[in-house]
């Protein structure tokens, strides 16, 4: 059986190991790092979730908000794991803390190429938009993105 509680930077090492074992996965040198979780989960420390088993991160989530829209980022679940609603106890987990939170809405980003990920937001009811683009801007060229494939 899994439990799912908030991250702590103490589990950055596995959730780490965890993100580069799923194909598709796309990591950020610095926004990823040690140092770049660690400032997430400062700014928000109670909306972020694992999902344990036996000691174990098995899934995670990076969520956050800026007192008016939530985001979700890096949602995952071994591969051995899925399909045994780990991702959704984790997204609702995440939706009570932003609700805590006076936060009204959520949003996320998952790449097109994403079949499983796709799947899985549609299937837990969420709406993809078709009627906005998203728009990206670098601000540090040494935040180098790593394709998992």
């Amino acid at each position: 059986m899994y439990t799912v509680r908030t991250m702590q930077i103490e589990d950055y090492e596995q959730v780490h190991a965890l993100w580069m074992t799923i194909r598709g996965f796309r990591i950020r040198s610095i926004d990823d790092s040690r140092e770049g979780v660690a400032r997430f989960l400062k700014r928000n420390p109670s909306t972020s979730v694992v999902a344990v088993i036996d000691g174990t991160v098995v899934g995670a989530i990076l969520c956050g908000h800026d007192g008016r829209r939530g985001c979700l980022y890096h949602v995952c679940v071994m591969e051995r794991y899925r399909r045994m609603g780990i991702g959704k106890a984790m997204v609702v987990a995440c939706m009570n803390a932003l609700r805590a939170e006076e936060i009204s809405k959520v949003s996320l980003i998952a790449f097109t190429r994403n079949d499983v990920g796709n799947a899985f937001w549609r299937c837990i009811g969420w709406t993809k938009r078709e009627d906005l683009n998203y728009y990206d801007f670098v601000l540090n060229q040494k935040n180098i993105e790593k394709f998992n494939e």
